[in-house]
């Protein structure tokens, strides 16, 4: 880490979880995601989930989801 520089908070972190798994990011932004996960058993868990909900939604993507279970991972999706 460059003097001077501060690492994200959790919040920002996990937002950009998702982005960081499309490889959506800035290269800076991808820097201080890496940066934070580095020291931060909670967020590594978080990313853990967020990869293996992406597997398992890419694996049934043939299949029909009910829409209440859509909706309710949309929810949860969202609130990360």
């Amino acid at each position: 880490m460059t003097e001077g520089a501060r690492l994200i908070p959790c919040s920002d972190a996990v937002k950009r979880l998702w982005d960081y798994l499309d490889q959506a990011l800035e290269r800076e932004d991808v820097h201080r995601v890496e940066e934070h996960l580095a020291f931060c058993r909670k967020c590594c868990r978080e990313l853990e989930f967020a990869k293996e909900m992406r597997a398992f939604l890419a694996s049934h993507a043939a299949e029909e989801v009910p829409e209440d279970v859509r909706r309710r991972l949309e929810g949860f999706v969202d609130e990360l």
